[in-house]
């Protein structure tokens, strides 16, 4: 009878231990998959990626540098530690080491490209403008690639310039420049703009020898080079008026806005716009001296506002209804 409780006693003894170790191995095994990762196969992944995933995972991104890779992508994985499947705890670094791409790429072909599409393209294979060079060709358009070099195909190092020839377009027009000193200034004005340039600042002088509103002075002068589509400076006869702001007809098709700076010792910030149709245009834009008269041709067509500012302060508006 002895025995018999005996085993009953070391049964149900074994029974408690066997049940005991089971939930001590059970609740380590769970507390430990909660504390521990498997890392996964980064190499060939974009680090973007990597970083997310990583983090995800509750581990720490180091990264240890970056070096060239024929085989690995550009901002690719090339290397990784631990390596994959590796089980490690939360909260432990991984270190990385980044593509930097192929250390030779081949220079693509820019030709006609735009300047803002070749950088793009350079860019995009680790290479980087250089040197510009432009000049006239009627072949290509403004700002257009007419060459590069390294040529197109060649292998060259990732981070190398570029230098681009680049086109100004059609070559324009130069003329030699006519004596328009004598012409009243509708005239003078009619004749620039049949040479293709533009009427640039108009200022104003007296010679009581001349006639009042001829032209008296030009710049580019009389026989020089002008290219199309530059200004032309003038100076016209006009004696000096006492009102700092006038507005005269000079004939049927144009008006002049006249203003005239106070006198003193510093140099004015002087800036004309005209506003019609709901724009705003800048007329002038300039310093003048103390005492220094501005002449702005305004079309006699239009009903504009014209707002003069001094040192970016607007001190004159005059609204016109021609």
């Amino acid at each position: 009878m002895l025995l018999r409780i005996v085993k009953i006693v070391a049964l149900f003894i074994s029974v408690i231990s066997f049940a005991g170790v089971c939930a001590y191995f059970t609740l380590n095994f769970i507390i430990k998959s909660e504390d521990t990762v498997i890392v996964p196969d980064l190499v060939g992944k974009d680090v973007v990626y990597v970083l997310t995933m990583l983090t995800d995972l509750g581990l720490n991104t180091k990264v240890g540098g970056s070096e060239y890779s024929a085989e690995i992508p550009l901002h690719n994985v090339i290397f990784q530690e631990p390596g994959p499947g590796a089980e490690i705890k939360k909260e432990r670094d991984v270190r990385i080491i980044i593509s930097k791409g192929a250390k030779f790429v081949m220079m693509p072909n820019l030709h006609k490209m735009s300047v803002h599409h070749a950088n793009i393209i350079l860019e995009e294979n680790g290479l980087s403008q250089g040197n510009i060079s432009a000049t006239y060709d009627s072949k290509y358009n403004k700002d257009e690639v007419i060459a590069h070099f390294p040529l197109a195909g060649t292998m060259v190092f990732r981070g190398k310039s570029a230098d681009l020839l680049i086109s100004l377009g059609k070559m324009p027009n130069e003329y030699k420049m006519p004596d328009i000193k004598g012409l009243f200034l509708e005239e003078a004005i009619l004749l620039i703009e049949k040479y293709g340039l533009f009427t640039g600042q108009i200022k104003s002088d007296y010679d009581s020898n001349k006639s009042v509103n001829t032209v008296l002075g030009q710049k580019p002068l009389s026989g020089h080079l002008a290219v199309e589509g530059s200004v032309v400076d003038l100076v016209v006869n006009k004696k000096k008026s006492k009102k700092s702001s006038e507005l005269f007809d000079e004939d049927e098709k144009t008006k002049i806005f006249i203003y005239k700076a106070a006198i003193g010792f510093i140099k004015k910030h002087i800036k004309v716009k005209m506003n019609c149709f709901g724009l705003s245009i800048d007329l002038y834009d300039d310093f003048i001296k103390p005492g220094e008269e501005i002449w702005v041709m305004i079309p006699n067509s239009l009903d504009v506002s014209v707002l003069l500012y001094e040192d970016d302060e607007l001190i004159i508006t005059k609204v016109f209804g021609f």
